[in-house]
Order: structure tokens, then C-alpha cells, then sequence
């Protein structure tokens, strides 16, 4: 099994994987020791992310559970905008992309995804609802209460994003988290002002930016791989 893992990543996909780890250990360490729910949490994110930028549906099922471990974590802060968004929002996106991922498999191969396009109707579809999700949860988040209001709102605009295009395959789904990871990077400083030890958090997102932005171009390769051999094929029946 281990030697099949192995064989299955690249080399520069496991010492990624691996410096994330290390990083997310070295983090806990040094600005946490207590809140071992964020350690694990991280280390399933970062596994997660390694498996979707192979478009490989296992991602999707490890992203379910670190929603709902993340959910926990913004709830003991009081960031309910994070809380509503993954527990509410990005678990059940998963288990719709999890489902839509394992019905499109690229030529028959279930641990890679086939890569859709979005037409342009579909991409203003979705900023709209988009806008509409963002308003309303900004009324929501407001009456919460919640911390950060702004950066949390803009947050659940990402977020909805990321898990939109997620579901429909599409390759700029790690765009999207990207900008998440941003906004949550920044979130999380303000939170470690008060709390140092949310240090490690912030950390943990950091790590999620470079693995989203390795996602994006392995996915763009795999996109172009797709194509290429959608046009071979083609050109075969002419």
C-alpha cells in the first residue's frame, strides 16, 4: 500500500507533503502544545490538498472532515462566518463534488477527475449567486456578531466560490481557495494578536496557499493533458 502511495506522487509531491507537515508540527510547537484538534486538522487538510491537486476524489472525503474539525476551531473563537461556512456550506459541497468527482472520471481512471470548462451563461450564474449568498450571510454573520465582519464576509464569498467550482470540476476551484487562504491568513493574524498561540493557525493557511497554488498548476497540466488527448481521439474518428 505505502509502496503504491509512493509511486503514485511525485517526488516533488511528497517532500512538498512532507514540508508541510513538518511545518504544521514545528508551528504547534512552538505557539500552541494544547489545541492538538487544530494539528490534526491540518495535517488532514494538507493530505487533502495533495490528493486534489491529483484530482483524486479521496480528497473530497478528507475535506469533509477537516470542514467540520475547522468548524469547531472558528466556533472556540467566535469567527461564526467560518463556523456557518464549512460546517454549513463547504461539508456538503464536498459531498456533492465527492459524488460528482466519482460519476466523471477521466477515461474510466477513478482516482483522476475529468476537468470541465464552465460557458460564460454558467460563469454569471454563478457570480450572481454568489452575490446573493455573500449579502445574505453578511446579515447572518452581522447578527452574530461575529468577529472581523468584513474579512469574514469576504470569506464566505471565497469559500462559496472555491466549493462551486469544485463541484463542477472546474481547475480555477484552486484559484479560488487561494484567495480563501488569503483571507483567512489574514483573519487568523488579527486572531493571534490576542492569542498567540492562533499563531499556528495562520501558519496552517499559509501552508494551504502553497499546496492551492501547486494545485493550480498541476491541475492546468492536467487540463491540458485532458484536452490533448481529447483531440488525438477525435482526430482518429475524422
Amino acid at each position: 500500500m505505502l509502496k503504491k502511495l509512493l509511486s503514485y506522487f511525485s517526488i516533488f509531491e511528497i517532500c512538498l507533503w512532507c514540508f508541510s507537515i513538518l511545518l504544521t508540527v514545528i508551528s504547534f510547537t512552538v505557539f500552541d502544545r494544547e489545541n492538538y484538534i487544530m494539528l490534526i486538522a491540518t495535517i488532514i487538510g494538507t493530505t487533502y490538498l495533495i490528493f486534489n491537486s491529483k484530482g483524486n476524489p479521496i480528497g473530497q472525503v478528507l475535506l469533509i472532515i477537516f470542514s467540520i474539525l475547522y468548524g469547531i476551531i472558528s466556533y472556540n473563537f467566535s469567527y461564526y462566518g467560518e463556523m456557518v461556512t464549512y460546517i454549513g456550506m463547504s461539508t456538503p459541497m464536498a459531498v456533492l463534488a465527492l459524488i460528482a468527482w466519482l460519476r466523471n472520471p477521466y477515461n474510466g481512471n477513478r482516482s483522476e477527475v475529468q476537468i470541465n470548462s464552465l460557458k460564460k451563461q454558467e460563469i454569471v450564474f454563478m457570480i450572481t449567486l454568489t452575490a446573493v449568498v455573500t449579502l445574505i450571510f453578511y446579515f447572518i454573520l452581522k447578527y452574530f456578531q461575529t468577529a472581523n465582519l468584513i474579512l469574514s464576509t469576504i470569506s464566505v464569498s471565497t469559500s462559496f466560490l472555491a466549493v462551486y467550482l469544485t463541484f463542477r470540476r472546474s481547475r480555477y476551484f484552486t484559484l479560488a481557495y487561494a484567495a480563501n487562504d488569503i483571507i483567512l491568513i489574514l483573519l487568523w493574524i488579527l486572531a493571534s494578536s490576542t492569542d498567540i498561540s492562533y499563531m499556528a493557525v495562520t501558519i496552517c493557511f499559509i501552508i494551504f496557499l502553497l499546496n492551492d497554488i501547486y494545485a493550480y498548476i498541476n491541475w492546468t497540466k492536467m487540463y491540458k493533458k485532458q484536452q490533448a488527448n481529447f483531440i488525438m481521439i477525435n482526430s482518429d474518428f475524422l
